[in-house]
């Protein structure tokens, strides 16, 4: 299986009313921290090798799960300032040799079946693989558009109402799309090179999300509680 960098250096803002001081991947998730549900997934579904890209009270985060999790290897990739999430993408890279790799966001557990995405952007031939989620309000999300190829042609702004595809936090990139680009040290993935490259770029969606819980929001935290441990599987 494909490497894996989890996006797992936020502050975790929208929580702090509900967790204290803790990052978002040390929240509690019915017993366990959120990170630690989400890395049981990945195992499952044969990672072997996760690079977790840390900041805000990174030395936590390592404290709590070391340089192995079951069958995986942990290695820790810290933001000594913020560098956007493509910033943060781009630095983690530099450690992987596989020809892609996974990236997934610390606060988001997705139900996508992985070797299943791979093989769908080969067949694509994809520069990047986004999962996508469909929901009956997309308001509170940017919400992405595909022809009936899977292609991605557009990304919305949120705010629009009814129904749409939105991304599940699961993306999979291919390493020379990111060498051949010129980008700065600090940027966005998603606003600075996915939507400012759809033109040149090859993205496709893959609509095979099985369920999808951000714990970003205190009301969706608080539902994770329950929620989590039935998609997982309780330990």
């Amino acid at each position: 299986m494909k490497p894996v960098v989890i996006l797992a250096g936020g502050f975790g803002t929208r929580l702090r009313s509900v967790v204290s001081e803790l990052p978002k991947p040390l929240a509690p998730v019915a017993g366990h921290p959120f990170l630690w549900w989400l890395l049981r997934t990945l195992e499952a579904q044969g990672v072997r090798d996760v690079h977790l890209s840390t900041g805000y009270k990174a030395e936590l985060i390592e404290a709590a799960f070391g340089d192995r999790f079951g069958a995986m290897r942990l290695r820790y990739v810290v933001e000594d300032e913020p560098l956007g999430t493509g910033g943060a993408i781009l630095k983690a890279s530099r450690g992987i040799e596989d020809d892609a790799f996974f990236v997934l966001n610390g606060d988001t557990l997705a139900v996508v079946d992985l070797a299943a995405m791979v093989q769908a952007a080969q067949g694509h031939r994809a520069d990047v693989t986004l999962a996508v989620a469909q929901v009956e309000d997309a308001s509170r999300y940017g919400t992405i558009g595909i022809d009936e190829g899977h292609r991605v042609t557009a990304f919305r702004a949120k705010g629009a109402p009814g129904p749409g595809f939105i991304s599940a936090g699961v993306y999979l990139i291919e390493r020379a799309v990111l060498d051949s680009a010129a980008l700065p040290a600090k940027f966005s993935i998603e606003q600075d090179f996915f939507e400012r490259e759809l033109q040149r770029l090859n993205i496709a969606a893959f609509p095979a999300v099985e369920a999808f819980i951000d714990i970003g929001v205190p009301d969706d935290y608080a539902l994770a509680q329950t929620k989590i441990p039935s998609l997982v599987g309780s330990p």
